[in-house]
């Protein structure tokens, strides 16, 4: 994954953690957020699994 197609998913999961710790009620499905943020941010070596994975997701919701 490019630098320029994880940048706006850094953005959306970077809003999501800022608001679900300001709620102090974090939930499991809220964790996994917060992970894909710290994944997405960190660009490790795991990014390409775990973006493979999303991108897999994603494509499962748009194909018709």
């Amino acid at each position: 994954m490019s630098e320029s197609a994880a940048l706006p998913l850094v953005v959306v999961f970077g809003i999501i953690s800022v608001l679900l710790v300001r709620s102090r009620d974090v939930r499991a499905w809220e964790a996994v957020c917060i992970g894909l943020f710290g994944m997405y941010l960190g660009q490790t070596p795991v990014l390409f699994t775990i973006g493979g994975l999303v991108t897999w997701f994603l494509h499962g919701f748009t194909s018709h």
